[in-house]
């Protein structure tokens, strides 16, 4: 069964590039050095696979390559509901990993030690989600770091719910990580990395790129734009009163 990934076109990495340099992230240029990136969706369901894990490289012949992968970078409603898996402080919360790009923070290991993933090999820094419902909510300003586990694994294996490889929801597959849907795209996706592995040591970096919190940040940006206008529209038509009762 062949995987159903979405080839990248130039345009395609190129864009990616350009937000990854324009936040003076690292771009591998070596051949067959993967570049890993992550997408959460701006409107992100915490049942649906609906991010993207974008992986791209240059060939032998010095020209771009890609591929990206349905996926999750989100906790499931499972988990959030629930309050993840252990505490923090005292108290249940749930891991969700923040934007970011994370360097030689994962090495090819094994999921559970079960199979083949890229397992988190030094600390990271994660948000945490408090309130028990099913929606992403986290504060930005507080975050705690440690070996959380936080993989870059698949769900189901073989066929899956659909004959072709393909979870249709999360459910019990990520607590905080980042999930391949499809199991024979998650295969190619470790092929890959062990290409990667021979060529340049088992480390691997990930990138990751929050929608959702970016959307955040303008709205936060367009209101406090309003508000700043709208006070000195006010400051505005007072000095005017003010000079047309003198």
């Amino acid at each position: 069964m062949a995987c159903n990934s979405k080839k990248l076109n130039v345009v395609a990495i190129r864009n990616l590039i350009k937000m990854m340099r324009n936040r003076n992230y690292i771009v591998y240029n070596e051949p067959y050095k993967l570049n890993i990136v992550g997408i959460r969706n701006a409107k992100s369901e915490p049942t649906k696979f609906d991010d993207t894990i974008n992986v791209f490289f240059k060939n032998d012949s010095g020209n771009w390559e890609g591929y990206s992968y349905n996926a999750t970078t989100d906790p499931s409603t499972k988990y959030l509901t629930t309050g993840g898996i252990g505490s923090y402080e005292g108290k249940k919360a749930t891991a969700i990993l923040p934007n970011g790009q994370y360097i030689d923070s994962w090495k090819l290991g094994l999921h559970k030690g079960q199979y083949p993933a890229l397992t988190q090999s030094k600390e990271l820094c994660v948000y945490r989600d408090y309130d028990r419902n099913d929606v992403l909510t986290f504060n930005v300003d507080d975050k705690n770091c440690g070996l959380f586990g936080i993989n870059i694994h698949r769900a189901k294996q073989g066929g899956a719910d659909d004959g072709e490889g393909n979870t249709e929801l999360i459910g019990s597959y990520s607590a905080g990580c980042q999930v391949f849907a499809n199991y024979y795209c998650f295969q190619e996706f470790i092929e890959m990395c062990s290409r990667h592995e021979k060529m340049y040591g088992n480390k691997f970096t990930y990138t990751l790129f929050d929608k959702s919190l970016q959307n955040k940040f303008l709205f936060k940006r367009v209101l406090l734009g309003v508000s700043l206008l709208g006070a000195l529209g006010f400051l505005g038509y007072g000095l005017y009163l003010y000079n047309k009762d003198k």
